[in-house]
């Protein structure tokens, strides 16, 4: 009794140590230093979370009020023709985005080259699409894709070939606003790229070189196996911020000085999801229904994620 008497008492000291007076102050800062944080994220992402999940179960209507309809704006999503279509849509949008990746990290290769002159010139050219306003992008690009005095259209016809209405012609309007979608994501994907080369070490760039190994060589048995943690890094952003892309397909399927109710005819084939949602809950005010579509989407988005997360394992090699 007497050895287990002692071996006991070092073990209440330590307890009674930990829940020792002074402590508490710490854990009072502690608390106030997160409080922020946790009622921003409560007030700002919690609660509008929450609210939506309600508004998805209930209809809207015409002066203010919701009523309770359970799933019914559930079921609707599958018997809505469009919803479909937007899906699809925003599929393949991620798709091509995701075909971007290995441009940019091509780019970022050559960029990382020492002895390439102005390489701050070109970084700063390529990163610009990143810091300018979608608003201005779209306006820039709908001048290009103007099918009557359009740039790119100007440039084909000198070639002898007549350019569609890239941005009403149903049958090439979603492929012409993905190529924006590359262009606008390409210098933020490349940042990151350098930034994960500049990490590389040198010694396996001169292994390689001592064995005889050629830069093509040295590209994809050293440079996109250590490169590979930040690729996954840029598909997972590209991914999620490709679902929820809305501005871009807004503005350039939007119709200014058009009478009301004229809408693009290649806005079909371009309306993402988000599109959907602002349609369904700003457009229509069918709130219930556009919560629905906003929940799916979440839903969507955190199940790529995990796959994503889940395939990772295979691919990804940290050193």
């Amino acid at each position: 009794m007497s050895a287990v008497n002692s071996l006991a008492r070092p073990r209440r000291a330590g307890r009674s140590a930990n829940r020792r007076p002074g402590r508490r102050p710490e854990r009072m800062w502690a608390y106030l230093m997160v409080a922020p944080m946790t009622i921003g994220l409560s007030v700002f992402y919690l609660w509008p979370i929450a609210q939506t999940f309600f508004y998805s179960f209930t209809k809207s209507g015409p002066f203010g009020g919701h009523a309770w309809i359970g799933t019914a704006n559930y079921r609707a999503l599958v018997d809505e023709p469009s919803v479909l279509q937007s899906v699809a849509n925003t599929l393949f949008y991620a798709v091509v985005q995701l075909a971007g990746i290995p441009l940019a990290v091509l780019l970022a290769a050559l960029l990382n080259q020492r002895g390439l002159r102005g390489r701050s010139i070109y970084r700063l050219v390529y990163f610009l699409p990143v810091v300018t306003m979608p608003v201005a992008v779209a306006m820039l690009w709908r001048w290009m894709y103007n099918g009557d005095y359009g740039l790119i259209n100007q440039l084909l016809s000198i070639v002898g070939v007549r350019g569609p209405h890239w941005a009403s012609d149903p049958s090439v309007a979603l492929y012409a606003v993905a190529a924006i979608g590359i262009w606008m994501a390409l210098g933020y994907n490349m940042v990151i790229f350098l930034a994960g080369l500049q990490g590389i070490p040198t010694m396996y760039y001169e292994a390689a070189a001592i064995d005889g190994a050629g830069p093509a060589k040295m590209f994809f048995r050293i440079t996109v196996p250590l490169l590979s943690p930040s690729i996954f890094f840029a598909t997972v952003l590209t991914v999620i911020n490709s679902l929820q892309m809305f501005d871009l397909a807004y503005m350039m399927m939007s119709t200014p000085g058009a009478a009301a109710g004229t809408a693009n005819p290649a806005l079909p084939q371009v309306r993402t999801v988000s599109y959907l949602f602002y349609q369904k809950a700003f457009v229509e005010h069918d709130l219930g229904f556009g919560a629905a579509v906003a929940f799916v989407l979440l839903g969507f988005i955190l199940a790529m994620t995990l796959i994503q997360f889940r395939l990772q394992r295979r691919w990804v090699h940290y050193a």
